[in-house]
This record gives structure tokens, C-alpha cells and sequence, in this order.
């Protein structure tokens, strides 16, 4: 593996944390910068990769399947909740735009 230096030029006081953070980690600093840069890189690439992955979508075509998600199939062997889970119950569409109503009033009565 071929390496390169890079003179990084930190604040002090961002310098102190990344110190102690690779302490506690029990790492090289240079490592733990490493380490770092590497997850920023992979943050940014997972973001360009789901934009243009939102380009190619069809959504008329992904809310068909959603609507129809679940619609004639029995729970099969195994989908049980475990003990001690309750079931919860989706809003039908008019109980979900009563209970925005009522947050929207309660915010706007804060408000004023």
C-alpha cells in the first residue's frame, strides 16, 4: 500500500478532542483520522448513490406496489410478534389527517 502525507492543520481545541477520542478508542491518531476520513467518504458516496438512485425511481409505480403490499396474504409460519410485543395497528388515512389536524391546532395555540 502506498502512502502520502498530508500536513493537516487543525484548531487546538479540535485537535484535544481527536486526541482524546483515539485514546478512548485505543487507536493512532493517525489511524483514527484514517478512519475518519474513510466513513466521510463512504457517507458522501452512499448519498450520491441513493440520489441517482431517486432519478431512475418510478413512483406512481412504487406507491402501486406499496398500496397492495400485505393485501391477500396470511401471515405465514414464524411472523408471529414475540412475546411480550404488542401489535401495532397502522392509522387509516382519515385517522392520520384528524390527528395532524389536532397537532397543527395545538402547535398554532402554542404559537400564540
Amino acid at each position: 500500500m502506498r502512502r502520502s502525507n498530508f500536513a493537516l492543520r487543525l484548531q487546538p481545541s479540535l485537535m484535544e478532542e481527536v486526541r482524546r477520542a483515539a485514546e478512548l478508542e485505543g487507536v493512532a491518531l493517525n489511524q483514527l483520522i484514517n478512519v475518519a476520513v474513510a466513513e466521510k467518504i463512504s457517507a458522501l458516496r452512499t448519498e450520491e448513490y441513493f440520489r441517482e438512485r431517486a432519478q431512475r425511481a418510478n413512483r406512481s409505480e412504487t406507491l402501486r406496489v406499496l398500496a397492495r403490499s400485505g393485501r391477500d396474504n396470511k401471515p405465514m409460519s414464524g411472523d408471529e410478534l414475540p412475546k411480550g410485543k404488542k401489535e401495532v395497528r397502522r392509522k387509516t388515512k382519515k385517522e392520520s389527517s384528524a390527528a395532524g389536524r389536532k397537532h397543527r391546532q395545538r402547535a398554532n395555540t402554542r404559537a400564540n
